[in-house]
């Protein structure tokens, strides 16, 4: 464990110490879970812009191809828009 001097304005250390008694946890053990919940969502998103990086149409077209040629579930069609979308080369831009 190592030891972090924290400044916060006195009206957010409030509201964080009555969020912590309300959850019955430490103020401590508080702020950690919540800065582990915010590098986890970094990690994911930075997981998900790499792997969306090496996506390809024309793979995902050839996995859809072999599937059977039953109706989709009401909702889980593929709308017409992306049917008729012209493709882009170079794969996916994400933000």
């Amino acid at each position: 464990m190592s030891t972090l001097s924290l400044r916060l304005p006195v009206s957010l250390h409030r509201k964080l110490s009555d969020l912590a008694e309300n959850e019955g946890v430490s103020l401590n053990q508080l702020i950690s879970s919540a800065a582990a919940e915010k590098v986890a969502a970094l990690m994911t998103q930075e997981y998900l812009l790499n792997r969306a990086s090496r996506a390809s149409r024309d793979k995902f077209d050839a996995v859809l191809a072999r599937l059977p040629k039953v109706a989709p579930v009401a909702g889980d069609e593929i709308p017409a828009a992306y049917l008729k979308r012209p493709r882009r080369k170079g794969g996916l831009t994400c933000r």
